[in-house]
């Protein structure tokens, strides 16, 4: 699993912004302690409530798509 510097650097070396929204996502996907895609939604919501459930599937491709998860390690 990568580190949040690595994969941070990845998204702005492909030209994606590192909003709030996306640096609270990877601080959970990282932390690997969720088993599905509404986990991931169900915390991120308690940090911000205006992160939406395709947020969390956007950031989830993206991360496939740079290599810092493998596919389908989110179904």
């Amino acid at each position: 699993m990568w580190q949040k510097e690595q994969v941070i650097h990845e998204l702005q070396k492909s030209g994606r912004r590192v909003t709030k929204q996306r640096e609270i996502l990877l601080e959970i996907i990282l932390d690997g302690t969720w088993n599905c895609c509404k986990e991931i939604y169900y915390k991120a919501v308690q940090k911000d409530e205006n992160i939406g459930s395709a947020t969390v599937y956007r950031m989830l491709k993206t991360l496939e798509e740079i290599g810092a998860i493998a596919p389908q390690q989110h179904v």
